[in-house]
């Protein structure tokens, strides 16, 4: 009878310590409740904030491409280049929310996390609590519990307690490898976030960019024409010049350059087996090739893509090849051209610096120059629309379109 009662206390024991263990969780599961819940209400404004901002984005884009449709004045170019600064100072602040919102899913996420580590623990302590009952169930043989009863009945019902133990133990087992599985799903929730919050961070840096370089636009065409519709259109018959000048160039000095090589003795032109490669960090697209968006589409076809480059970025070689011409026009349209194997050629324009001269080869990825494009700066040229870095495709010296090249 002394082990019964003692068998008896155990339980009791056991049934008060996992009351009083669930009913303090109880509270700390339900503060967490209400604070997940209090994010996830915060996450839904944020969300509702994005959305509305993304419709005014698509507002401010029809407006810049029905002043682009409308006659070429500077009225037409001012108004465009507000509706891209307001667009641009929307960008930032969309990418500002997306960064909010995304703190607050890690924060989220992070609160799940504890709640979990707080379940496997309380899980882990049932199960050995359990594990050592049984242990001291076991220390005594069939004989000796059956001996210590007064019944057959008493007996019958403490073998039905241990196999309810024993049940418990599997229960327990398989709630705990349920709650490690969710546990490391979370874990891997959490590490793409910090990921995805990473990349937005950079993205909000890239759109910083694109807002100055839309503030000294702006800024560069109201000092060059004075606010003057005759100074205006002044620099858009020089814009056109400049750029038929350098097609007319690129065409005929590709001819001469490859005329040239095919006379001397171990200079072969082969392409590269891998193909083209991006002649900067591969990177949103501003301009694409023969665009009908493109801003001075009336004055002549955007001939190659224009690539979101930072001033002064690397400009490596897309292909091995040699050098055919090299153009320093200082704040003038300034650019490089290489020509490769299977009549072949590429031209990096707006380059602020060149680091290769003609006649030179240069091989895949080697650095031939720096980006530029900003206005008002070394080769940028008249009317450049902010920092990039313009690449053309040429095939027997006619543009085609790049991205049917680039990887």
């Amino acid at each position: 009878m002394t082990k019964i009662i003692k068998l008896i206390l155990i339980i009791l024991f056991l049934g008060l310590f996992l009351n009083i263990a669930n009913f303090s969780y109880g509270k700390i599961e339900a503060n967490q409740n209400e604070e997940i819940k209090e994010i996830n209400r915060q996450i839904d404004e944020q969300q509702d904030k994005i959305k509305k901002m993304q419709n005014q984005q698509e507002v401010y884009k029809g407006l810049v491409k029905q002043k682009q449709g409308e006659k070429a004045n500077l009225n037409n170019q001012l108004a465009i280049l507000n509706n891209r600064l307001a667009k641009a100072e929307l960008d930032i602040e969309s990418v500002a929310t997306e960064i909010e919102r995304t703190n607050l899913e890690i924060k989220k996420i992070n609160l799940e996390i504890t709640d979990k580590d707080q379940q496997i623990s309380k899980q882990k302590d049932h199960l050995v609590t359990i594990l050592q009952l049984m242990q001291k169930q076991d220390q005594n043989s069939s004989l000796e519990i059956l001996l210590s009863n007064n019944s057959f009945t008493e007996f019958m019902d403490q073998v039905k307690y241990l196999e309810d133990i024993n049940g418990e133990v599997g229960n327990t087992l398989n709630s705990l490898k349920e709650s490690i599985k969710e546990l490391d799903d979370q874990q891997q929730s959490l590490t793409k976030k910090d990921k995805e919050l990473a990349k937005l961070k950079e993205q909000l840096g890239d759109k910083q960019v694109a807002l100055n370089d839309e503030q000294d636009n702006k800024l560069f065409i109201l000092d060059q024409t004075k606010s003057s519709e005759k100074e205006y259109q002044k620099l858009l018959k020089q814009a056109k010049a400049e750029q038929e000048q350098a097609a007319a160039e690129i065409v005929s000095l590709e001819k001469e350059a490859r005329a040239k090589l095919s006379k001397i003795q171990n200079k072969k032109l082969e392409f590269n087996d891998s193909g083209f490669i991006w002649p900067v960090a591969k990177n949103t697209l501003t301009t694409t090739f023969h665009d009908p968006d493109y801003p001075f589409r009336y004055l002549f076809e955007h001939p190659g893509v224009d690539i979101r480059a930072r001033q002064g970025s690397s400009v490596r070689a897309s292909a091995s090849g040699y050098v055919a011409k090299v153009k320093d026009a200082g704040l003038g349209y300034s650019y490089i051209m290489i020509i490769h194997g299977n009549e072949l050629a590429t031209v990096y324009g707006h380059v602020s610096k060149i680091y290769v001269k003609a006649d030179e080869y240069v091989v895949q990825g080697q650095a031939i120059g720096a980006s530029g494009g900003l206005p008002g700066t070394p080769g940028a040229g008249k009317l450049t629309t902010g920092a990039h870095m313009h690449f053309e495709v040429r095939l027997n010296g006619i543009p085609v379109d790049p991205m049917n090249y680039l990887p």
